[in-house]
Formats: structure tokens, C-alpha cells, sequence
């Protein structure tokens, strides 16, 4: 799974990177430690309320941590952060967000916790320690996380947006460290992932970003929801 995540780039530079035409709100600020419920930016596609033949590409914030529209509350959220690849079409929570409500979720990097057959090894009844990874480019760029949104208005009146990331089998190079990892899509996709009008073929258009990145381990602070700041994205001193 992707369970937390690092997303610093600011609204001018995401504008350029995804050449986007408006900005809708307040966004969250830069952050290292992004976790399960947590307001994030992400990339979409919208038909213009007074113009609904115009589609306009907008940053937004959403709720990390998808509520589908038929829910009854928002208490499950935390569980939906993630879709696998493999059921995303079928499962109900998922594939009317996938035919329609497609969106971006631009990051740094991620993390991932690891225990090692020396430290599983450890004294009878201690819980190993697992130890953090943080996953990004090889090159230092962006990955554009392939997400789903959804909105949910609560029995009060007011509206939830919220969102997933679309997960499937890690690459060898992320691979031993754990079983899923986030899909991406390439820039020559965006347009066609994010058009709404575009229902069927979504998922051809995603990638497992496999060779393209790399993994190194940091420091247990980010294991930490309140910790932040981005010391924690830099790599442990090699002994």
C-alpha cells in the first residue's frame, strides 16, 4: 500500500508542471508526512458550472482517503486510501469514481516500513522495529500518482471531496521492501487520464513506475503522524 506520502511543490510550480487554468481554494501547505485522512492537492478535470461545455483543469484539496457517495458516514475513510489495480473496475467504492472522477495526486516521494530477517529475529515476545523507506525518482521529479475522487454529502448538508491512490504489484526495485506501490501516469497520458468525458480505457494508461525509482532508508521520526519537515526525507548516514 501507499500509506504516507511527501508532496512539496508549490502551487506555482504544479500550475506550470500540469498546465492547470485555475486554482480552487486555499491548498494545503507543503508537506513531508502526509498521512490517511490528511487534505491533499490533487490534479482534475471539471465542466464549468456556467459553461458546462467548457472543461477546465483545476489544483484542488481533498480529503486523502476516499468516502464513497452512498456511504452513510465518513468514518472509513482511513481504509480507502488506497485501489487496487486489480478489483478497482469492480468493486462498488471504486468504479463509478473510475469511469468519470479521475484525478492526479503529485508527490515527492513515499514511504514505506520495513523489517529486516536480522531484526525479525530479535528476543522472543519484542516486537521488531520497522524500519522507514522513502521512495521516489530516480531523478528528482514528481510522480504524478494516479488517483480517483469522489464526492459524499453528509446527512448535515455539508460535502466531503476525497480521494485514493490507485496501487498495484511493486517492481523489483521497490519490491523487497513491500508488495504494492502507487501507479503513475506519464505526462503524454494526463490529458486523456483526467477527461471525464473519457469512460472506458482508463486504466491502459497507467504505469508502475518500476526502474524509475529508488528507495533509502530515513529516519523512524516520519513513523510519527505529527512529525514533519523535511528532515525527514533525508537518508540515514551509511555506517
Amino acid at each position: 500500500m501507499c500509506g504516507r506520502y511527501a508532496a512539496s511543490a508549490d502551487a506555482e510550480l504544479l500550475e506550470e508542471v500540469f498546465l492547470v487554468d485555475e486554482v480552487d481554494g486555499p491548498l494545503p501547505p507543503a508537506r513531508y508526512n502526509i498521512a490517511p485522512t490528511d487534505p491533499v492537492v490533487a490534479v482534475i478535470e471539471r465542466a464549468r458550472k456556467d459553461e458546462p461545455e467548457r472543461v477546465v483543469r483545476k489544483l484542488v484539496a481533498l480529503r486523502w482517503g476516499l468516502v464513497p457517495s452512498w456511504s452513510r458516514d465518513a468514518t472509513g475513510a482511513a481504509r480507502m486510501i488506497n485501489a487496487r489495480v486489480e478489483t478497482v473496475a469492480e468493486k462498488p467504492a471504486f468504479r463509478r469514481a473510475l469511469a468519470t472522477r479521475r484525478c492526479l495526486l503529485p508527490a515527492d516521494g513515499y514511504y514505506e516500513w520495513y523489517t529486516s530477517a536480522v531484526a525479525a529475529a530479535g528476543p522472543a515476545g519484542r516486537r521488531p522495529p520497522k524500519q522507514p523507506f522513502y521512495i521516489h525518482r530516480t531523478d528528482g521529479g514528481l510522480l504524478a500518482m494516479a488517483g480517483l475522487y469522489e464526492f459524499w454529502k453528509s446527512p448535515q448538508g455539508q460535502w466531503l471531496t476525497s480521494c485514493t491512490i490507485i496501487t498495484t504489484a511493486a517492481a523489483d526495485a521497490v519490491g523487497h521492501i513491500h508488495d504494492r506501490m502507487p501507479m503513475t501516469v506519464r505526462p503524454d497520458r494526463w490529458n486523456a487520464w483526467l477527461d471525464p468525458t473519457l469512460t472506458q480505457g482508463a486504466l491502459e494508461l497507467l504505469e508502475a513506475p518500476g526502474a524509475d525509482l529508488e528507495a533509502y532508508a530515513v529516519s523512524r521520526l516520519v513513523s510519527r503522524v505529527g512529525n514533519d519537515g523535511p528532515e525527514l526525507v533525508e537518508p540515514l548516514p551509511q555506517s
